[in-house]
């Protein structure tokens, strides 16, 4: 349950990079208010999580869905450039995040 609660404030995390971007600063009030909504809950979920996980892997798995959710979203919804070498990259966190669950360090 623990692990879920991380994926999904990861996933949240992408919510709140995009809504960051989308406030132009915070001067939009709707993506201001969604940003800070999607970041109470991912930190609040995240919080949650680490009651029951050790902080390095889960801090790993929760920035490593942030980014590449976020990469991933500005490349298909907000003209990202779109490269190997950056498609490589995202490969490359989504791999290490799998090596630290498959590594045991994990509960």
């Amino acid at each position: 349950m623990a692990w879920l609660l991380v994926v999904v404030a990861g996933f949240l995390e992408t919510g709140f990079a995009v809504c960051l971007k989308l406030s132009h600063g915070f001067t939009r009030l709707w993506p201001t208010v969604a940003f800070a909504a999607f970041a109470l809950g991912s930190f609040g979920l995240l919080t949650l999580a680490l009651r029951k996980l050790d902080v390095g892997p889960a801090y790993a798995v929760w920035t490593g869905i942030g980014a590449a959710g976020t990469a991933i979203y500005g490349m298909i919804f907000l003209g990202d450039v779109v490269s190997t070498l950056k498609i490589i990259s995202i490969s490359l966190v989504i791999a290490g995040v799998i090596g630290l669950q498959l590594s045991g360090s994990a509960h």
